[in-house]
């Protein structure tokens, strides 16, 4: 085909100018000119998804003999094309345009039509012999290849990307947790000086949450293998072979590798979109974790000579281009944009989720457009923190020490010995003074030294015990 120029194409609102190079029809065509909003296009995953759908169709449709072997062969080579990412540039229209996605899944089907008809040796623009409709969304709808394919794309993000990433953070995460384990420092409550800690159990507690977010996402995976597939128009399969979801849901399967299945109510799966919001709830939860491990790691590194100073962050740019030789903790600051990124997202997705009006929810392009960023998002900071940043920590063990020994807050293990009281009185003397806890108690003998030593190990006050 020749750049530049157009094509006259027709469909059932009449004739259609088209540009000359383009694989997309009159359909696409329109919605490109009745959506020139954002800028923002489908991603890859959701497109591979729509190429998922649409060859498993075409295998179950030729199986199913609703379609000829010449023509669904063609159909299967250029959907194959599309799943593989060959035409994404052809994928043109904007994320905010018809609720039901009636537009991208016409940009597939027309895609696929004119690539099939010119495998067969025809013409880009002609609607024969393989008519987008008739023959690449047979036994479809919009209202159930859209719903399905977020699923397809979400599930395969988050068990092939994302829960790889967060275990591979948490395995860091624990890493440390041993390395640190020999290490005591002050806890801080209310960002006050509290009891003493173990940096490997204050790191314990992020490997945990991280832990619990892979659970989460584990729970979600259940309801994002039910497809919508099969409930065509409103969920009662009209114009669709009986045999069709079940088939196609399997071929779905053996292309993906993953275990979906065919919605228990089509009704429900194609008038809500609860599993996309839970989904997206998880993942804002898993951001709010990531803000927490983050924030607590920049601050532990703050200095480094005026700050906390207990941890050392790896050095990975400069981090002023005014003050010379400053290092600031840019890969956790990173990681607190995507966290917000993500908690944002998740307020548009539950906005859309309540999108659902009778049989059909109206707003599931811009679910799948915030989902599918925020698994991506979270995927590679994920992976980024962890190889710039948590692999790196070292602990100062000489600055915990130092702090812990300075806290007021070591007489918290005198009180069971000489009541609260007179525990609190021996805080104020210390910070009135400006020595420290043990120096008052030794000074005031209010124990047996050797047993002022026991009480006052700081050791034993990251145990329980009394």
């Amino acid at each position: 085909m020749k750049p530049g120029g157009f094509r006259l194409e027709k469909d059932s609102m009449g004739e259609m100018k088209v540009p000359r190079q383009a694989y997309w029809g009159p359909e696409t065509q329109r919605a490109y000119e009745n959506f020139p909003i954002s800028g923002l296009r489908f991603p890859r995953e959701f497109i591979k998804a729509l190429g998922v759908i649409k060859t498993s169709a075409a295998e179950t449709n030729m199986k199913l003999r609703l379609l000829s072997p010449k023509l669904g062969r063609a159909i299967l080579r250029a959907a194959r094309e599309v799943m593989e990412g060959k035409w994404d540039d052809h994928f043109v229209l904007d994320i905010f345009q018809t609720g039901s996605g009636t537009s991208t899944n016409m940009n597939a089907n027309e895609v696929i039509a004119h690539r099939a008809n010119e495998i067969l040796g025809g013409k880009v623009g002609e609607k024969k012999p393989v008519h987008p409709n008739d023959h690449v969304n047979l036994c479809q709808s919009s209202n159930d290849v859209i719903p399905s394919a977020i699923h397809i794309a979400a599930l395969e993000g988050v068990q092939r990307n994302l829960i790889p990433a967060l275990k591979t953070l948490q395995a860091a995460l624990e890493k440390k947790v041993r390395e640190f384990d020999g290490i005591i420092k002050i806890g801080r409550t209310h960002l006050q000086d509290a009891t003493p800690i173990r940096l490997g159990q204050e790191f314990s507690g992020y490997a945990q949450m991280v832990q619990h977010g892979v659970q989460r996402l584990e729970i979600t995976r259940y309801h994002l293998a039910e497809l919508a597939l099969g409930g065509t128009a409103v969920g009662t399969g009209i114009n669709t072979h009986p045999l069709f979801a079940r088939l196609a849901i399997k071929k779905i399967n053996g292309i993906t590798g993953l275990a979906f299945r065919e919605a228990e109510n089509h009704f429900e799966a194609q008038g809500a979109k609860d599993a996309v919001v839970q989904a997206s709830g998880v993942l804002k939860t898993i951001a709010i974790s990531l803000t927490k491990v983050a924030n607590d790691i920049r601050w532990l590194a703050s200095g480094p000579r005026c700050g906390i100073g207990e941890i050392i962050l790896p050095t990975v740019q400069p981090g002023s281009s005014i003050m010379p030789g400053k290092v600031n903790p840019v890969i956790p600051e990173a990681i607190l944009q995507v966290a917000a990124q993500v908690m944002g997202n998740d307020l548009v997705v539950a906005l859309a989720g309540m999108g659902g009006y009778f049989e059909l929810n109206l707003m599931m392009p811009v679910m799948a457009h915030n989902l599918l960023q925020s698994i991506r998002l979270l995927t590679r900071a994920s992976s980024v923190f962890t190889r710039k940043c948590i692999l790196g920590l070292k602990a100062d063990k000489a600055r915990c020490e130092e702090m812990v020994e300075k806290s007021l807050a070591m007489v918290t293990a005198l009180s069971p010995h000489i009541g609260h009281d007179r525990a609190a009185e021996i805080a104020r003397e210390a910070y009135r003074t400006g020595k420290t806890v043990r120096e008052i108690a030794m000074q005031k003998q209010l124990l047996p030294a050797k047993q002022l030593e026991k009480i006052l190990d700081p050791w034993k006050m990251t145990e329980p015990g009394m």
